[in-house]
């Protein structure tokens, strides 16, 4: 039997296209949304009852099966004219980042800044998982997959593109620290299974509402204290990484406070914002470097740690 080996353009677009076939063989009232599936498999693999979690429901992929297909038999005609022609339609209609401004800041420090101001606006252009059920990818795949991904997504040599490809691909690369469990994953499903994988199935998730009042004077309204604001012997923090479709650095993070906050103007006291703040109780293990202790004056072990959840990360719990 003769087998075609297919561009990596032509193997991206037919996984989204099997992906929504996939999606599409399920059956509810919308059977061809990734969103509808993501909701099934979230009420499959967690089991329970709660709220379901919006945010990352409103990242599921827009493409449809129509849309898919279309792109999945552009690219099996390996016309490259052709396909390169579309590739601008096939980023709008994902929602990608395939044309990054070179303005952006594209290091990742500047992104994981944490201030106990206000939540900070991490500014990050508005993109969504590429697929469903993307794999996770083990450390000994990256250096084929950054290859693969620089083609995919036409990163020159130099670019903004390419620099924000190898820096997301080398941190996920990176060893997790000593008692720590940690994994970069490509889709919510992957999200929640690591999360359940370190918490269990009884999981919430939660993140900071919006960037209203970002680092500026604000007031704290009712707190609510998640776990009854016991320490929480385990929890788990996804961090949005730059990449053309979402890709997050998930990690486990022990021994926890998380709170909920209403975020109110100093002035008129309208809440503006709903927040979530972690403090971490235990920073003895920590990077005497670490920007919380050269900003307090302090050291590892002497103080906890509280911060914000940006708008695009996200912390896991047990439910309450």
């Amino acid at each position: 039997m003769m087998h075609t080996k297919l561009s990596p353009m032509a193997s991206l677009f037919l996984f989204i296209f099997l992906a929504s076939l996939t999606v599409g063989s399920a059956g509810d009232q919308n059977p061809l949304t990734q969103k509808s599936y993501l909701i099934r498999y979230w009420n499959k693999q967690t089991g329970n009852s709660h709220t379901k979690p919006v945010f990352l429901l409103s990242k599921a992929s827009p493409l449809s099966a129509v849309e898919s297909a279309s792109f999945s038999k552009l690219a099996s005609t390996h016309n490259h004219n052709a396909l390169s022609s579309r590739f601008s339609a096939f980023c709008a209609s994902a929602n990608l980042l395939c044309f990054p401004d070179s303005s952006l800041p594209i290091h990742t420090d500047a992104y994981l800044q944490d201030t106990n101001a206000s939540p900070r606006n991490t500014q990050y252009p508005v993109k969504d998982f590429l697929v469903s059920g993307q794999p996770a990818q083990s450390a000994s795949q990256y250096a084929f997959k950054c290859k693969s991904e620089l083609r995919v997504f036409h990163a020159g040599d130099n670019s903004t593109m390419e620099t924000m490809i190898v820096e997301t691909l080398s941190d996920c690369e990176k060893a997790p620290s000593l008692g720590e469990t940690k994994r970069c994953v490509g889709s919510a499903e992957d999200m929640i299974d690591f999360a359940i994988s370190v918490l269990g199935r009884n999981v919430a998730v939660r993140t900071t509402k919006n960037v209203n009042g970002s680092e500026q004077s604000t007031m704290i309204g009712s707190v609510k204290g998640i776990n009854g604001g016991k320490v929480m012997q385990q929890s788990m923090t996804c961090h949005q990484r730059l990449y053309p479709y979402l890709v997050y650095t998930c990690h486990s993070v022990p021994k926890v406070r998380v709170y909920e906050a209403e975020i109110l103007d100093p002035n008129s006291k309208a809440k503006i914002n709903h927040g979530v703040a972690i403090c971490h109780m235990n920073t003895s293990s920590w990077d005497p470097n670490h920007r919380a202790f050269l900003e307090l004056g302090s050291s590892p072990g002497r103080i906890e740690v509280c911060h914000w959840i940006f708008e695009n990360d996200l912390t896991w719990t047990v439910a309450d």
